[in-house]
């Protein structure tokens, strides 16, 4: 497979963990761009990326650690958004958070992501777990949630129990969840965005975030829907069938940026 084709196919989703990473659109994209330019300036970087998705994450990796980028040339700045995931990003060392992402929301092995990281895999262990002491210690929110499928509802019902937040309700179409909302304004929505109705999760979203600026998380098992480019992408995106350890690192990324400024 040609670089370029490599790159096309991991592209969507290196953004994806960018985005989660910094906690906006903007910046991730600004480290993924920069990730890019790298890959260009270097063949021997191209020729790794070819044979290894991994060698594209720790490319990035690499970027995020060392360099300051510019991110003046990206549309849509920002702002406050921006503003609040820096200010907490200034307070801890993100390789934990890496390390939990790598290996759950990107699923990579542990031994992949030791080679990301620059870690042992003995290391990597030890990131991961620091990191689920913290999602254990985040503070408990309420908790809102849209999906058609029963199971799945109390699946994702279940674990966020037992993070320790509270559930106001679960819905399975637009209308249900406005109703909720408005009754019960949550602190974190996790959402599909194919309801049973046929309605949009993703316009349900639209429609409660008019309510004020709160965390989303969509699950889905159609992430190409919202992995386009074109338009503005969610932060935290979990494609189905889910790990529920996949899920945990998400809401453990949203509650985390979430918990300085209401940042969605």
């Amino acid at each position: 497979m040609s670089v370029s084709d490599q790159i096309a196919i991991q592209l969507p989703y290196l953004r994806r963990y960018a985005r989660a990473l910094t906690g906006s659109q903007h910046s991730g994209d600004a480290y993924v761009r920069a990730t890019l330019e790298a890959a260009l300036a270097d063949r021997s970087l191209r020729e790794a990326i070819a044979r290894s998705r991994a060698a594209l994450y720790g490319a990035f990796t690499r970027i995020w650690a060392t360099s300051h980028v510019d991110e003046a040339g990206m549309s849509g700045g920002g702002g406050l958004h921006e503003q609040a995931a820096q200010e907490r990003l200034a307070t801890i060392a993100p390789t934990h958070r890496q390390a939990l992402l790598l290996t759950t929301v990107e699923e990579f092995s542990r031994e992949e992501t030791a080679q990301i990281l620059g870690y042992s895999v003995d290391e990597v262990g030890s990131l991961v777990s620091q990191a689920i002491t913290e999602i254990e210690g985040e503070s408990a929110t309420q908790v809102l949630i849209i999906e058609d499928e029963p199971l799945i509802s109390m699946q994702l019902e279940g674990l966020v129990s037992d993070l320790g937040h509270t559930v106001v309700g679960t819905a399975a179409t637009h209308a249900q969840a406005l109703e909720i909302f408005e009754k019960n304004p949550a602190g974190l929505v996790l959402a599909d965005i194919q309801l049973a109705d046929g309605s949009s999760g993703i316009d349900a979203v639209e429609d409660l975030l008019k309510f004020g600026n709160v965390p989303v998380i969509f699950i889905t098992a159609y992430p190409e829907r919202l992995l386009t480019g074109e338009r503005p992408e969610p932060t935290y995106l979990v494609t189905k069938p889910f790990q529920e350890a996949t899920v945990r690192a998400a809401i453990s990324q949203a509650l985390f940026f979430n918990s300085s400024k209401q940042i969605g």
